[in-house]
């Protein structure tokens, strides 16, 4: 829905609140006419349920509304006297049309005054669950969502079974797009295993875009994406619960917000124009230098002396990364991710006869890397040069760089493309240029020959941009925790610093000073 769909329905949704409250305002002593007009209605509501004015902002968070309108029928209704367990369960299952009974059928009287406690125990666990969520709802939407490493793309740097907080206001939070959807889940509802969102199951239409969807917001951010900055972002080309099956040439339409999470480190920032060369990146002709807490990692071919060959117990010695495995019985190991430090350990066993790095060669086409033409002739180890579109920025536009850029035209900013002869057409007119409305980020893996990530679908359009991961709160190796990367920093210089120790005792003097307090107003 556009911005002006929007208004045309909160206005339709205000006149509807009007004819099914009016009556009851009146009764609670206020002008009919207050019912109706938006915002304002709903402050003289919080005061007729004797609730605080703030709570109007609440029911404009998307996610949040949710919770909190089921909150505001049921406190109208107990606000004339209609308390009952069932008044609670119709004011809620009719979707607040349980106040059109109240205002034009009901004998109800107005409890001016009314207590806001709960008169039993259940009661009060109720409104503590629901504003809890609520709560956590805000944070997770707007400042820290909790994330976990899934993959090894970042290994070394972040590990399989690192737990994050991942910042949203760093880069300015985005505003949920899909606004009738299950509070605090991506996706899919854990458990259950049914999507969490209002959605359309035709994979191939894109009415899922007409269901309630706000367009794109994001509040004021602090900074800016930097160049390595690790970064959280929902995948462009594909949304897949199984990573196995990627197709970066398919979309499913999910809504940008619910497309996998995933996390790499920005190589490129818009406006930068990179080149992969023997598996290195390159910005604007220079070498691209990591941070020192980054460690490239790059498969090779090893060649053992003997047959007393033992590739886990060498895997496990040296640290290496993710799997090994025998290449079609010639004595020859193929283990896919080895860092420097590792290598320069592993060169040096007595039973390793060579290590041979696994790069592929110049120009020979790897078709599932970016853009999958058949002109060009890049694979993941030689890839480039490209140009990273920066907002407001123009560029010629050809047959011969059309299929570098034709998603960014087409999917990720909503114009029409046609190709006739040698023309290109977007929006119907002949087009020679074209120029970008969003900046675009270029996110790969450390773990270069084991990591899906840019060079398999492109660009990634900052609107897909989720935050920064800033802290590590806890770490699991699947056997047993890591206790040095508990509460340590993600970015950084040097080995990080676990404030693990530091937090513990700031959460026992915490407690201990609440309990002294308590005891000390019990002997007041």
């Amino acid at each position: 829905m556009t911005w002006t769909q929007w208004f045309i329905f909160i206005l339709i949704i205000q006149v509807i609140h009007g004819l099914g409250t009016w009556k009851l305002y009146i009764k609670a002593g206020r002008q009919a006419w207050e019912a109706f007009v938006p915002v304002y209605n709903g402050v003289i509501l919080m005061k007729i349920i004797n609730r605080p004015w703030w709570w109007v902002i609440l029911l404009f968070l998307p996610i949040v509304n949710l919770i909190m309108l089921a909150v505001v029928w049921v406190e109208t209704a107990r606000s004339f006297r209609k308390n009952t367990t069932l008044d609670t369960f119709l004011a809620v299952i009719t979707l607040g049309f349980y106040n059109f009974y109240l205002n034009y059928i009901a004998d109800v009287n107005y409890i001016k005054d009314r207590s806001i406690h709960p008169k039993s125990n259940s009661g009060e666990w109720t409104s503590s669950i629901l504003f809890a969520i609520v709560a956590a709802t805000i944070v997770h939407t707007y400042f820290i969502q909790p994330f976990t490493i899934p993959s090894s793309s970042l290994e070394k740097s972040l590990l399989v079974g690192d737990f994050l907080f991942v910042s949203k206001f760093n880069y300015g939070a985005r505003v949920p797009m899909t606004t009738v959807a299950a509070p605090m889940v991506h996706d899919t509802i854990p458990i259950l295993g049914k999507k969490s969102y209002l959605f359309d199951d035709h994979k191939d239409s894109k009415s899922w875009k007409n269901k309630l969807q706000l367009p794109y917001l994001r509040l004021p951010g602090f900074e800016k994406i930097e160049r390595n900055e690790i970064v959280v972002f929902n995948q462009p080309a594909d949304t897949l619960l199984d990573m196995n099956n990627f197709h970066p040439d398919r979309n499913y339409y999910k809504p940008i917000d619910k497309k996998t999470n995933l996390v790499k480190r920005c190589v490129a920032i818009a406006g930068d124009s990179l080149e992969v060369r023997d598996g290195f990146v390159y910005i604007n002709g220079v070498k691209n230098e990591l941070p020192d807490r980054a460690h490239l990692q790059f498969s090779y071919l090893v060649q053992p002396k003997t047959n007393q060959f033992n590739p886990k117990f060498l895997k496990d010695r040296y640290d290496i990364t993710d799997g090994f495995g025998i290449i079609n019985n010639q004595n020859t190991y193929y283990f896919s991710a080895i860092s420097d430090e590792a290598l320069a350990k592993f060169k040096n066993h007595p039973n390793v006869a060579s290590i041979t790095p696994n790069i592929k060669e110049k120009g020979v086409r790897d078709s599932g890397v970016f853009p999958h033409d058949p002109n060009y002739n890049w694979n993941v180890d030689f890839f480039g040069p490209l140009y990273i579109p920066e907002e407001g920025k123009t560029i010629d536009i050809n047959l011969e760089v059309l299929p570098l850029y034709k998603r960014v035209i087409t999917e990720y900013e909503g114009n029409t493309l046609q190709v006739k002869g040698n023309q290109i057409l977007i929006n119907g007119e002949v087009a020679n240029t074209y120029t970008f409305k969003q900046n675009y980020y270029w996110m790969m893996g450390d773990n270069r020959h084991n990591s899906i990530d840019a060079r398999a679908w492109g660009f990634v359009p900052f609107n897909h941009v989720v935050g920064k991961p800033v802290f590590i709160w806890m770490s699991w190796d699947g056997k047993s925790p890591r206790w040095e990367r508990f509460f340590t920093t993600v970015s950084g210089n040097g080995k990080a610093t676990s404030y693990l120790l530091p937090f513990i005792v700031l959460l026992i003097a915490y407690f201990g000073i609440r309990y002294w307090s308590r005891k000390r107003l019990q002997k007041e």
